[in-house]
């Protein structure tokens, strides 16, 4: 018979509320939630949190083509020692993830991965924004989430084409890198710093005239439209104000555009690049805000490996994106949870079990009872530690974070009933 776990002494949390309990794990399911159960083998949670295991709607595992910097590997066993039991792997793949082919061998090599990878699919054939990929055939291998991400669908009528397509697809969300690629030709965010530091910038209308735009085309088709990495205060006003018409869209924030301003970039350091750049102070307080009210659905890490050496070029020249997987968690709980924007079941909402919902994954982000699936992960939320870069997991190394203290960290994982994390530690 398979080893049974029990999660012993930890305060449950899910969306129905809280409370102190044992959580006894079977056969990939729960099988009771109490006290004083035994099994098999124990995992301590005594002062940690116990939660369905967190979601991350946005991850760049770079394989297929780019496995110098990641692999579906090395990418799931960083989101599980982040606490994250299930990810969709973005689409700007070599080559993209635009054709059933492509989609069955993410499917095969995530076969065995620490958490359940989902690929997204491109909207657009090559992810070009010319021509519509088929989504139908993607959408019945079971992708429900459809990108450019890495690219904008810049175009007004090949987004509503895509809209209106996926009212054939139900579940189908639709999921928006907001930029005008007309307006967003710099690298890093316009405006004072931009100035100072003699940088071309990417200014925050860039990103707001695509937010807007397809705002409307959402009303217009009653398609989901889900807004990628919003990053500036006018980008979340508009998706409040369409939110408060009824209009279907949703949004993620990524810790990085919540936690680290555009004066970072006064270092030259790469490390610091990332599409949508970073913002001003002013934005960061309004992505809070958009946390704390709801406005923006769900934390994503936009996980972004590079190989070291593409890192080290100049500013201009080096690749945006940076590591999320393992410092999302610690980063809500930091900036967010220890400054009263929002408390830590209003943080796990947003890690969990609201980005479960938004992508069509009935088994993540459920409520911990009897019958539920096993995908869960348990947090010491008052846990102080420092990042080291020697011991991430992923093969890439491209955070600024190294050496920042954090608090709050991921201490086990439970995904599909089995302790893939022990003690902070993967097991396999």
């Amino acid at each position: 018979m398979p080893e049974s776990i029990v999660i012993r002494g930890g305060q449950v949390i899910d969306s129905t509320g809280e409370k102190t309990a044992d959580v006894l794990i079977e056969s990939g399911q729960v099988v009771e939630v109490g006290t004083k159960l035994k099994g098999d083998r124990e995992l301590d949670a005594s002062g940690c949190v116990v939660s369905p295991g967190l979601v991350d709607m946005h991850v760049h595992l770079r394989e297929p083509g780019m496995e110098e910097a990641e692999t579906i590997e090395t990418g799931s066993r960083a989101a599980a020692l982040g606490g994250f039991t299930a990810v969709i792997a973005m689409p700007n793949t070599e080559p993209a993830q635009d054709d059933p082919v492509i989609i069955r061998s993410v499917l095969a090599r995530a076969a065995d991965a620490l958490c359940s990878v989902h690929p997204a699919g491109a909207i657009t054939k090559g992810r070009a924004g010319l021509e519509l990929a088929p989504m139908g055939e993607l959408y019945s291998l079971g992708v429900r989430v459809f990108t450019d991400d890495g690219a904008c669908v810049a175009s007004a009528g090949v987004m509503r084409s895509a809209l209106q397509y996926a009212q054939s697809l139900p579940g189908a969300v639709l999921a928006q890198h907001a930029e005008d690629e007309t307006l967003a030709t710099g690298h890093m965010h316009e405006g004072e710093w931009s100035s100072r530091l003699g940088i071309p910038g990417r200014p925050a209308e860039a990103e707001e005239i695509i937010v807007a735009r397809d705002c409307i085309l959402a009303a217009q088709s009653g398609t989901p439209v889900h807004f990628l990495h919003l990053s500036t205060a006018g980008s979340v006003a508009i998706v409040r104000a369409a939110k408060a018409r009824g209009i279907p869209v949703t949004a993620e924030a990524a810790p990085h555009h919540f936690t680290l301003t555009d004066a970072s970039c006064a270092s030259f350091d790469p490390l610091f690049k990332v599409n949508p750049p970073l913002r001003t102070a002013d934005d960061i307080v309004a992505v809070k805000a958009g946390l704390a009210d709801g406005t923006i659905d769900v934390i994503a890490s936009d996980h972004a490996p590079h190989p070291t050496e593409t890192k080290e070029r100049t500013f201009e020249e080096a690749p945006p994106g940076m590591l999320g997987l393992e410092t999302a968690l610690a980063l809500g709980i930091t900036e967010l949870v220890d400054t009263g924007v929002m408390t830590l079941a209003q943080l796990l909402a947003v890690m969990a079990w609201s980005p479960a919902s938004l992508a069509r994954m009935p088994d993540q982000g459920v409520v911990i009872e009897k019958g539920a699936p096993a995908n869960l992960c348990v947090i010491d939320p008052n846990l102080s530690w420092v990042l080291d870069l020697t011991k991430l997991a992923s093969r890439s190394r491209n955070t600024p974070l190294g050496g920042r203290a954090l608090k709050g960290k991921n201490r086990h994982t439970i995904f599909r009933g089995e302790a893939v994390v022990i003690d902070g530690q993967a097991v396999r």
